[in-house]
């Protein structure tokens, strides 16, 4: 059957059609006019006028803080180390050369190990601290980077600062392996994070002078690790169970563990206030075996809550970031939802930074203007050297005379 003849047997069929032949009409465009509804047609809106979607905020920017929350004191201090990372590492890095010096066309390769960004050129970096890095042309008529004399004098008053603080960082490494579940770290990790706790360079040399508490054993794997040899019942006490004893009430407002019960126990505002500070202190002490104790139980998340406290409390600065805790995930039996259940507990941690990037700070360790109420001897020089990073070479001989 042909279309044509298709539609006139539809005129001819029934009368009350509403679809006309259009051979009826002479006017050609009879089909497509107003007697035909086009609402069954589906109609695309132009680009340009369409809504687009708000993507979500992606976690390497969006910063852990509401606005609301913001402290403003604890995020800047975030945004200093990242603006001095090129200073700390290379300062660290360069210690470990011979000479302490580099060649200029290889330093622009170690973008990593000198703390600068990807694709940036090295000599911008080295320009922002005139007083501290130099280059200059060797023998070899090749460019170098190195210290100047200023400098090489602020790292010798470092290694007496060093020095002095030896037996309280081994305290810290002891305090350390106590609250691991083997009682034993990879000597790697400490000397990853040896900043974190003002543990000098060359702590590994010093290993044998306390070996009475210490070791340095080698795995069936060949990994060094640094072993417990002795337990010290005077370093087994928590800065937090210190604390407890002097002001009882403030500690257990510091933490926050809720407690499901019904409202019709009919107690009295006494038995009320006895019942909920059974969860309000982390009790289990982080010198205890934490491992033994049931994953999702509330006495493990008391015993985490208060393994990262004590970790804190042997920082320099009492902060740490994600990468320093990670780093000793295993040994301390933390989980990968840290970050929830530090957020679970904003009175006695503050947490800084972006949600993947993100710094734990302990608020008690701080004034209410960002100040560490008492400052490590290291922290005290690394602030003097902040200062001395950001000045020109034309303030040289006023640094000399502040020092």
């Amino acid at each position: 059957m042909s279309w044509r003849f298709f539609f006139s047997k539809i005129t001819n069929s029934n009368s009350k059609t509403l679809i006309p032949s259009p051979f009826q009409n002479s006017n050609p465009n009879f089909l497509f006019t107003s007697q035909f509804s086009t609402s069954f047609l589906v109609t695309k809106t132009p680009k340009k006028f369409k809504k687009k979607r708000k993507k979500p905020e992606s976690p390497r920017i969006k910063p852990v803080q509401h606005p609301s929350t913001r402290n403003p004191y604890f995020e800047s201090l975030v945004e200093r180390d990242s603006y001095f990372r090129f200073l700390t590492r290379s300062k660290l890095f360069l210690s470990q050369q011979q000479e302490h010096i580099l060649r200029l066309d290889d330093a622009g390769k170690l973008y990593r190990e000198l703390g600068f960004a990807r694709g940036r050129k090295v000599t911008r970096f080295i320009e922002n601290h005139p007083l501290l890095f130099q280059i200059y042309r060797h023998n070899d008529n090749k460019m170098w980077l190195g210290f100047t004399d200023f400098m090489e004098d602020l790292l010798e008053e470092e290694k007496l600062i060093m020095d002095s603080m030896e037996k309280d960082r081994v305290n810290k490494v002891i305090k350390l392996l106590m609250m691991s579940k083997d009682k034993k770290i990879p000597l790697s990790k400490i000397h990853h994070c040896r900043l974190l706790f003002g543990i000098p360079d060359d702590f590994r040399d010093r290993v044998d002078k306390y070996s009475d508490w210490i070791k340095i054993s080698v795995e069936n794997d060949g990994k060094r690790v640094l072993e417990l040899v002795k337990w010290d019942p005077n370093l087994a006490i928590s800065e937090l169970e210190k604390q407890f004893v002097v002001n009882e009430d403030k500690i257990k407002r510091a933490f926050k563990f809720p407690m499901k019960h019904s409202k019709d126990l009919d107690l009295d505002e006494e038995d009320m206030r006895k019942l909920n500070s059974l969860n309000s202190l982390p009790l289990v002490s982080p010198y205890s075996d934490g491992e033994k104790l049931q994953l999702w139980s509330l006495e493990a998340e008391k015993y985490r809550v208060g393994v990262i406290h004590e970790f804190l409390t042997l920082t320099l600065e009492n902060k740490a970031s994600i990468h320093h805790i990670v780093e000793f995930k295993e040994e301390f039996s933390l989980t990968k939802h840290t970050y929830d259940m530090l957020k679970k507990q904003p009175r006695a941690f503050y947490l800084a930074g972006t949600e993947m990037n993100w710094v734990v700070f302990l608020n008690d360790a701080y004034d209410d203007r960002g100040n560490l109420i008492h400052k490590d001897p290291q922290v005290v020089f690394n602030e003097k050297l902040y200062k001395y990073a950001l000045m020109k070479k034309g303030k040289l001989d006023s640094c000399f005379a502040g020092k």
